[in-house]
């Protein structure tokens, strides 16, 4: 591979500057995405409360998005190789903000089409136009990463690039940590205090299917009722850092090196419109034709599979299986969380220093890694101390988080800078399929296995995500061979 050297003095300082400024304001810019889009689940709480919405309509509208999120990431690779990247980003940014502003009145829009402010039709209404808009936001938000990995591929160089975008993605932790504060200190402080209101605490206990004698359940709400209306600025104040974040991303981002003057990394850079006919040309060549784009497109499938599983269902195999409260349940999956953005870092720090950038290596390691510590947490004794128990998810998910991180790091490489976004909307696509599997694959399997064998659910479920772990791993090792990026071949073509 051939680099366009950066001359020593000013350019090289400039195009520092440049990179350095690229990678932050994209990982703000990123977290922010995650403002508009994790936040609707801590509304759910508010909504069901007040409009006695089901979980089943929830459940339904989720699993909705979950698909169109993965579509999404698909449809906004293909535009974001030929779209320039400072402009597809904060626009997007922008809408999703909108679309978040338009949750936020999504009562009046109900009473706007029905002439109600109650009543079934009025709540179906809302309902509808909750889900038409949460499609419309995670067709948008498709727009975040595509951009960026285009991005980064044109301003890290390929030696790089593992170490520098494992340290960009920690802002999706970033952004779901910080967006789970605000959203519970809006739910918790905001809202207008209607627990005096009789008429409203009794529709908020029938809404809940609570006794209003049973003084205990009565707190919860109680307490629903003293922050009436409060789901409304869970998506109006994430909006508005939004709706900044846009401006800032717009303002703090450039496209390319040329764009700014500053030389190329890559003599295979082109831009797509320059030649239509053989942009697609190359874009099939180095991505549908790619058969290492779709061994780790597999690959992604069942590292999100088990990724999911715990996030998802964490909580409550611990509850249920090992008898922990919530709170340490879900303390142990915040474990989980932060011990794999650690796993991130140095999955991408050991690609770069010792495995010349094959991600894919790395990425097999990892998940021998996954499978060795979520069977050692399976076969704990009942008796294990908490902190044993903690100390072993905590470990699989340091191991797990590499290669969430990797593949989509071997997947622009392999494709090169020209088709990275592309290739990172053909791998996405197959991790969000997951969720067919990590959610209601997961749920009706345990429900199932209950009915005929009561309690041991939860341990086929990790001999499953245990079994997908190893399968990964073979998935991987057909990569051996593959070299740690497609540049090479590219410039051979010129």
């Amino acid at each position: 591979m051939k680099e366009e050297t950066v001359s020593s003095g000013s350019t090289s300082k400039t195009f520092k500057y440049w990179q350095t400024r690229t990678i932050i304001v994209t990982m703000i810019g990123y977290a922010i995405f995650y403002f508009v889009r994790k936040n609707f689940s801590f509304a759910i709480p508010g909504l069901t409360a007040e409009y006695g919405i089901t979980k089943t309509s929830f459940g339904i509208i989720m699993t909705l998005v979950t698909i169109v999120y993965g579509v999404s990431r698909f449809l906004n690779g293909l535009i974001a190789d030929r779209m320039n990247a400072r402009y597809h980003m904060s626009i997007g940014l922008f809408l999703c903000a909108i679309a978040n502003f338009a949750f936020g009145w999504g009562t009046d829009i109900s009473t706007l089409f029905t002439g109600q402010t109650e009543g079934p039709m009025f709540t179906n209404t809302m309902v509808l136009i909750f889900g038409i808009i949460l499609i419309l936001n995670n067709l948008i938000q498709g727009s975040g990463f595509p951009p960026v990995a285009r991005l980064l591929t044109h301003w890290i160089p390929p030696n790089e690039l593992a170490t520098k975008m494992s340290v960009w993605n920690t802002s999706h932790s970033i952004g779901a940590a910080l967006v789970a504060i605000l959203a519970g200190y809006i739910m918790g402080t905001l809202g207008t205090n209607m627990s005096d209101n009789p008429e409203v605490v009794a529709s908020i206990a029938a809404n809940l299917k609570i006794d209003p004698t049973d003084t205990d359940k009565m707190k919860t709400v109680l307490e629903s009722a003293s922050h009436y209306g409060a789901w409304k600025w869970c998506f109006w104040i994430p909006a508005a850092i939004a709706l900044m974040g846009s401006i800032g991303l717009f303002i703090g981002l450039r496209d390319t090196p040329s764009s700014v003057g500053l030389p190329e990394l890559h003599k295979t850079h082109k831009k797509g419109k320059d030649s239509s006919a053989e942009f697609k040309a190359f874009v099939r060549k180095a991505v549908y034709r790619n058969k290492w784009i779709w061994i780790l497109g597999i690959a992604n499938f069942f590292v999100y599979v088990v990724r999911f599983a715990v996030l998802d269902w964490g909580p409550t195999f611990l509850k249920e299986a090992h008898g922990m409260t919530l709170t340490n349940a879900g303390w142990t999956v915040a474990v989980f969380e932060i011990f794999g953005i650690v796993g991130m870092l140095a999955a991408g720090w050991v690609t770069d220093r010792y495995l010349a950038g094959k991600a894919h290596r790395t990425s097999l390691y990892c998940m021998i890694g996954v499978a060795l510590f979520m069977t050692i947490f399976l076969y704990l004794p009942d008796d294990t101390p908490s902190w044993g128990m903690i100390l072993s998810l905590a470990m699989a998910g340091f191991f797990i988080y590499g290669p969430q991180a990797l593949i989509g790091i071997a997947a622009a490489n392999q494709a090169t800078n020209r088709a990275a976004a592309t290739a990172n909307g053909v791998v996405g696509i197959f991790g969000y399929a997951s969720g067919l599997v990590s959610g209601v694959g997961i749920g009706y399997m345990v429900d199932t296995i209950n009915k005929v064998n009561p309690g041991n659910a939860w341990n086929y479920v990790f001999m499953m995500m245990i079994g997908m772990a190893i399968l990964c791993v073979f998935i991987f090792a057909l990569m051996w061979k593959a070299k740690a990026h497609g540049y090479d071949e590219e410039t051979e073509q010129k």
